[in-house]
């Protein structure tokens, strides 16, 4: 049986959930993108993690407006604070969590020919 590993970045044992130390540097040490591209790759990294962060779409709108067709890039005050609040919510531990398992919670799956899913809510 394996004793502990690392799940979406997070190293999880039997002390529990914790950001791996190796891409929490990395994410502190993120500079604020200067190119549309920058931006993109930027949202598509953050956007894995989407539906662990509240509010993300509100969050990251500043962001998306930067990436419109025929729109001058300018990374205003807007955009660095919605860079800054994903960044802090990419680094706090956990995205992932256990369930609580005294709560009351609803295990659905999805099946096909393909995969198997199941999702906690």
């Amino acid at each position: 049986m394996v004793q502990e590993g690392i799940v979406l970045g997070h190293g999880v044992s039997r002390s529990g959930i914790e950001v791996d130390k190796a891409n929490v540097e990395a994410v502190e040490k993120l500079p604020p993108p200067i190119f549309v591209k920058g931006v993109r790759s930027f949202l598509e990294h953050a956007g894995f993690y989407r539906r662990f962060i509240k509010d993300f779409s509100k969050i990251a709108t500043p962001l998306c407006r930067l990436l419109k067709m025929d729109v001058i890039f300018n990374f205003d005050e807007a955009c660095q604070k919605a860079f800054e609040e994903l960044k802090k919510q990419l680094l706090v531990a956990p995205i992932i969590a256990l369930p609580d398992w005294f709560l009351p919670f609803e295990l659905v799956c999805d099946t096909s020919d393909h995969a198997i899913r199941e999702v906690l809510g």
